[in-house]
């Protein structure tokens, strides 16, 4: 991983994403902080360094695609298949509903994604990494391989735990200790 453009992903994530205050997470629990990573990843800049070091990840155990819960992965898998196009990289994109549409084609995945792929499914956030395991279910359920969980900050509250006892590798750029140690 660049250390380079991890340490500027730090930066623009301290300035952009990271909040103080009470707030309710998708899991139900609350926190005193909130990392709302769309601040950064919705961003020219953030995008593209969260979508560059994912790229290296993708280059370094080769995949067929990408993708994670809609919304939270939408900004930066976008960018990383801009980016993967400009080396030549096959690589295919896909998002994940929290629920199957209820018209058209009635898809819980958006994408091109195809049965045998192996992939690498991302999300900016993990808590308990429910988010992320509800994505994998239904890349699984696609009859897909899961390679790897890939998220931009751990919040240190159950994922890597899950993560490991679900038999997943998982890995995060960022600890919620690091952003905090950082921040002083």
């Amino acid at each position: 991983m660049d250390s380079g453009l991890r340490r500027e992903l730090q930066g623009e994530l301290l300035k952009n994403a990271l909040r103080f205050g009470a707030v309710t997470l998708s899991s139900g629990r609350t926190s005193d902080y909130y990392i709302d990573c769309r601040q950064t990843t919705l961003r020219p800049r953030g995008a593209f360094l969260a979508a560059r070091l994912l790229l290296d990840e993708v280059k370094a155990m080769p995949v067929d695609a990408v993708g994670g819960p809609t919304i939270a992965a939408d900004p930066v898998i976008g960018a990383l298949l801009a980016l993967a196009s400009l080396e030549d990289i096959p690589l295919v994109g896909f998002l994940v509903r929290k629920e199957a549409k209820g018209h058209g084609m009635q898809r819980s995945i958006e994408g091109p994604l195809e049965p045998g792929m192996r992939v690498l499914v991302f999300d900016d956030v993990a808590t308990t990494g429910g988010s992320l395991k509800h994505a994998i279910e239904q890349v699984e359920a696609y009859r897909c391989t899961v390679a790897k969980a890939y998220v931009l900050v751990d919040r240190q509250e159950g994922a890597r735990a899950n993560f490991t006892r679900w038999g997943y590798p998982f890995q995060a750029v960022f600890t919620i200790d690091e952003l905090r140690a950082a921040r002083t």
